[in-house]
């Protein structure tokens, strides 16, 4: 018994989330990971380029659910309290810290992307691909913010990424069923437990404006709290929030 879904690990893909989405569209469920050693097109949020080198991992969960869209969307948190778990378990405790909506930063950069996409099935249920790429050997340069890698602070090799899929889909199953069974509730106090930037002053870039404050939490369903400088309260519930000006 793995305690996972079953993986399935290609050398090349264009996109593990194409993959994923080709299959649901196709009547698939899973679920099943779908991994790549390289992807020649992976992608963000907000449809940004996400560069998988030989050495990274990329992977996409494929599987259905019951629940609204807007609920099923909570997964992306339990997505990145799974990778915060490997990068503390290659890396040490701590290692790893959760930033606002999904970001998983080892001391202080970037190293994880989370991409979780939907749609509707002919049975009335959603397809659901949590897409995860985690840079274990290489980090790009090119990025609107700083990317570290695993191997910049390890002083052997990092793990190879089938073996680090192992960890990673052991502990999203873990976190995925407390969410299942329990609400949103333990995956919000585990989120907070681990989260930077709170209590601290940060800008937040929606779609349609950009607003300043203090970030004061998570809500119980994943929403930030912002208090504006004029003391209102915001509930951020998508865009990019940066910190420190960074």
């Amino acid at each position: 018994m793995t305690g996972h879904p079953p993986i399935e690990a290609y050398a090349e893909l264009d996109s593990t989330n194409a993959e994923a989405r080709r299959r649901a569209e196709a009547g698939q469920g899973g679920p099943v990971w779908i991994a790549a050693g390289r992807q020649t097109a992976g992608r963000g949020r907000r449809g940004r380029a996400w560069s998988t080198e030989t050495g990274n991992l990329a992977a996409t969960l494929l599987t259905t659910t019951d629940v609204p869209a807007a609920e099923a969307a909570q997964l992306s948190f339990v997505a990145a309290l799974a990778a915060c778990d490997v990068a503390d378990t290659c890396l040490g405790p701590g290692a790893a810290r959760l930033k606002w909506p999904n970001d998983v930063l080892v001391f202080g950069r970037k190293a994880v992307g989370i991409l979780v996409e939907s749609g509707a099935r002919g049975d009335g249920r959603l397809w659901l691909a949590v897409g995860i790429g985690v840079n274990l050997a290489h980090a790009p340069t090119d990025t609107e913010r700083p990317a570290t890698s695993f191997a910049e602070h390890m002083g052997g090799p990092p793990p190879r990424p089938l073996d680090a899929l192992e960890v990673l889909a052991t502990r999203f199953e873990a976190w995925r069923t407390l969410w299942a069974t329990q609400g949103f509730a333990p995956i919000a106090r585990g989120w907070t437990a681990r989260a930077q930037g709170l209590g601290e002053r940060c800008e937040a870039r929606l779609p349609n404006r950009t607003l300043a404050g203090v970030a004061e939490g998570m809500d119980t369903d994943g929403a930030l709290r912002l208090r504006l400088d004029d003391g209102a309260l915001e509930r951020i519930t998508a865009g990019d929030v940066f910190f420190g000006g960074a």
